[in-house]
């Protein structure tokens, strides 16, 4: 067996920074972690900064990157944004999307990002006529992963309806399979991979009917594979809910079994007392993704509350409007100091936790997100130099990482044990914002 070492000069250990970190790394996974080694071991790779456990991406559209800019022109809502979302779907076929995913997830990796649960309902033809291959859209996805040399969780998601009773239109009719039983037949045939497993989700309760929410949740439940919904983004989709069924999104899940620890909330931004309460005590973890719903005037969500209740926190960039997990942490304490007008809602070290361990386990990859023996080979390093991060000592590296740097201090990233991003250029992809460039221009003819 070959063991690689890597020499951290400073590590993240939750919940202290060590100096002096050796890491120890075969087939992909840490064998020993030592701590107080002075200088690089003979031999060894040398990680300058701090490093961290891999970044886990808990909610991705990988396509929405095509839409950085072209959204800020002018005003409007969430709804018009929308329109604008849809005519990027429209344009994308497998070759295109595996081209646009690939330089995404290139750039999440740049930004030391290891794992991203990609929150996929791009099934079919426009038209939604399926492809040959049912699953090539997924398939795509999944081939851009391993060649931007990160992991995925396919989140392969029931969209099968435009609202409560309506059926999809022009633009929705590529993501719809028309029953979930359909997409249950079509999502069995999806293989995970050394990089890649497969999870389910429910686009949102406006996008599935309630009499077809068990199929997708029975179906999970089956695998133990992650579930992930939207949930109250807009408080226009609670009020539709309330009209159809008399009750609130939150409910209407919980009473059709699709609570529960192994599914995810994504947004979870207008929510009663009684929804906190049902989230909660169902252990169901709340991904916050602070720059889209800053980005799209969401609003605020109760992210503390719902952590007291129960609910493990995780962090995703959505709308990719940027690609900065640490912005994503930094923004959940600072948008709660904003709401409050007090300070100090989480540590640096609780909010590195949802970055990491706590997003990795709310996509299936339990064993990753902590640097320890038996957990998988997935690390970044922060520069600790860059005029962002330069002064405070290295024990303040946890709130340095999180309170002043940004993705563009990420130095190294490592999947696997393998180095993906070495001293800031990606090893795989070896024009990150030329590939990016080409991808979304090919969608504008």
């Amino acid at each position: 067996m070959q063991v690689t070492t890597y020499w951290a000069e400073h590590a993240w250990l939750d919940p202290v920074v060590e100096s002096g970190v050796a890491v120890d790394v075969a087939d992909g996974r840490i064998t020993a972690v030592r701590t107080a080694v002075t200088a690089p071991p003979p031999g060894a790779v040398s990680l300058r900064g701090l490093t961290l456990p891999g970044l886990a991406n808990a909610h991705s559209h990988a396509f929405h990157r095509a839409l950085r800019a072209r959204t800020q022109e002018g005003s409007g809502t969430f709804w018009t944004w929308r329109d604008v979302m849809y005519g990027v779907a429209g344009a994308l076929t497998p070759d295109s999307y595996f081209a646009l995913a690939r330089a995404t997830y290139a750039e999440m990796a740049l930004a030391g990002i290891t794992c991203v649960g990609e929150f996929h309902y791009l099934h079919h033809a426009p038209g939604g006529t399926p492809y040959a291959n049912p699953n090539a859209m997924g398939e795509a996805l999944i081939a851009a992963a391993a060649e931007a040399g990160i992991r995925i969780t396919l989140l392969d998601t029931a969209y099968l309806s435009a609202g409560f009773g309506e059926p999809p239109n022009r633009h929705q009719q590529r993501f719809s399979d028309g029953t979930a039983d359909a997409w249950a037949e079509r999502a069995a045939a999806l293989t995970p991979a050394d990089h890649a497993r497969i999870g389910a989700a429910v686009h949102s309760v406006r996008a599935v009917p309630a009499d077809q929410l068990a199929t997708v949740a029975d179906w999970a439940k089956d695998r133990e594979a992650p579930l992930h919904v939207h949930l109250s983004e807009q408080t226009a989709e609670n009020d539709a809910c309330l009209a159809a069924h008399g009750c609130t999104p939150t409910r209407l899940l919980a009473d059709h079994g699709v609570l529960g620890p192994r599914t995810s909330a994504v947004h979870a931004t207008h929510l009663t007392d009684d929804d906190i309460r049902l989230l909660g005590g169902a252990g169901s973890t709340i991904c916050m993704c602070p720059t889209t719903e800053r980005d799209l005037a969401d609003g605020i969500g109760p992210a503390a509350r719902l952590q007291r209740a129960g609910s493990p926190l995780s962090l995703g960039s959505d709308s990719h409007a940027v690609i900065d997990l640490l912005e994503e942490a930094r923004a959940l304490e600072l948008d709660e100091r904003l709401r409050t007008r007090t300070r100090g809602h989480w540590t640096a070290a609780a909010l590195l936790r949802a970055a990491t361990a706590d997003g990795h386990a709310s996509l299936g990859w339990a064993e990753a997100g902590r640097i320890e023996a038996g957990a998988l080979a997935d690390f970044t390093t922060v520069a600790l130099d860059s005029v962002r991060t330069a002064g405070p000592p290295a024990r303040l590296g946890a709130e340095t990482a999180v309170f002043a740097a940004t993705g563009q201090d990420v130095r190294h990233t490592v999947v696997a044990g393998r180095h993906v991003v070495r001293d800031g250029a990606h090893q795989l992809v070896p024009d990150v914002p030329g590939a990016l460039a080409d991808s979304i221009a090919a969608l504008r003819g």
